[in-house]
């Protein structure tokens, strides 16, 4: 009797273990057909690109994910998540790069605190308020991608700087090195703050590793929700610097990843606003982004747009967006030209269950002067994509 006693305890108790800790494993798979055609390729007016394939990550990048949460007790559970890109139309499939690596904890009724590699408050603000879901292709004003980036490179500021962070043109999409906090709802509104240190300072300096090289940055972000209305504001000053000794030239090339983010101060903002009417949802967004040269501050690079659109369900298997923007790009300082540009995108899902859907997406984009925008964007594009996205 006592033998079964001690049995029964071992097996609740691994049983209680169990329930207090548990590992997910997620994925999507996005694939179909891409098509591209763009002219003014580079800093060439004149010059054309078409490109088509069956290719990958054109709605939603494709990724590979694991998260897990353990209960600590009284409310407090520990948390973390890893995951990785993919390329299923590749057949090596994917090399692993970073898309979010994080450990935190989480307090019931607060909120919570995690280390690692992230997402910008301002990603996850424009994750709630975009009509296209920021899909991959182009015509979006505000979250300005490529199909085939797997959503872990892009263009701009700290693309390739110390940070290790990733970028669009419009805004830093995740950084490493960073902490988070994210408070819980206190009547309808939400916080979320991030700091980046990423910082050396070595007095050696007869090789690349010596000297400054220092990347920080922080950020803060508020949403508040009211019944049917969704309003959020967001900052983050990114700044990447490393000392003088280690450059010839100030880094010209602000906004493209050949020098991104070195001695960079990056300054981001976007605000946005959503309201449902129950059979569409309408959407508003402005963003703002400007990258200054810290050691000639007449090297800059400024972008701003806002954007508008709509999103809703035209049967209960089928929904559909509209979004149209427009902006403009003073590069490289003081005297240059600025380029205007426009966009707009139309997309449809056709749901086959709640894990699986159908797509189609078309999108475009014009620019006023390519040679004043630094030969990003194009002078003008489109982009379309048929394809089939799956959930895990």
């Amino acid at each position: 009797m006592k033998k079964l006693l001690i049995a029964l305890l071992a097996v609740t108790g691994f049983s209680l273990a169990q329930a207090q800790s548990n590992v997910t494993v997620y994925g999507l798979l996005d694939v179909g057909y891409i098509g591209t055609n763009y002219k003014g390729v580079g800093t060439s007016a004149t010059s054309s690109q078409n490109t088509n394939a069956f290719g990958n990550s054109a709605e939603q990048s494709s990724r590979l994910g694991f998260k897990g949460t353990e209960d600590l007790g009284g409310g407090l559970s520990a948390i973390f998540t890893v995951e990785t890109g993919l390329n299923p139309s590749d057949s090596t499939a994917s090399t692993f790069n970073n898309r979010q690596s994080f450990v935190g904890f989480r307090q019931n009724g607060i909120g919570q605190v995690a280390v690692g590699t992230q997402y910008t408050p301002i990603f996850n603000a424009i994750a709630l308020t975009d009509a296209g879901q920021m899909n991959n292709l182009v015509g979006d004003a505000i979250y300005a991608s490529n199909p085939q980036s797997n959503g872990n490179s892009g263009y701009g500021p700290y693309a390739n700087s110390t940070s290790s962070s990733s970028s669009s043109d419009a805004f830093t999409v995740r950084v490493s090195n960073s902490l988070t906090a994210t408070t819980s709802n206190f009547a309808g509104f939400t916080g979320t703050g991030l700091l980046v240190v990423n910082n050396q300072n070595a007095t050696q300096t007869s090789s690349t590793s010596g000297g400054t090289n220092n990347a920080s940055g922080w950020g803060l972000g508020a949403n508040y929700e009211w019944e049917k209305l969704l309003v959020t504001a967001n900052y983050q000053a990114l700044k990447s610097f490393q000392s003088a000794a280690t450059l010839t030239t100030p880094a010209p090339a602000l906004w493209t990843g050949a020098a991104g983010g070195t001695n960079t101060q990056d300054n981001q903002t976007y605000v946005a606003a959503t309201y449902d009417f129950g059979i569409l949802k309408a959407y508003a967004q402005y963003i703002n982004r400007k990258a200054t040269d810290t050691l000639n501050t007449g090297y800059y690079a400024q972008r701003k747009a806002e954007q508008i659109g709509i999103r809703g369900n035209i049967t209960p298997t089928i929904d559909a967006w509209l979004s149209g923007g427009l902006g403009k790009v003073t590069a490289f300082g003081v005297g240059q030209p600025v380029a205007n540009f426009t966009a707009f995108q139309l997309g449809s899902n056709y749901w086959l269950s709640k894990r699986t859907n159908l797509y189609a997406i078309y999108g475009q984009t014009q620019t006023s002067s390519v040679a004043s925008a630094g030969g990003n964007p194009s002078l003008a594009g489109s982009n379309y994509a048929l394809g089939v996205r799956h959930t895990f």
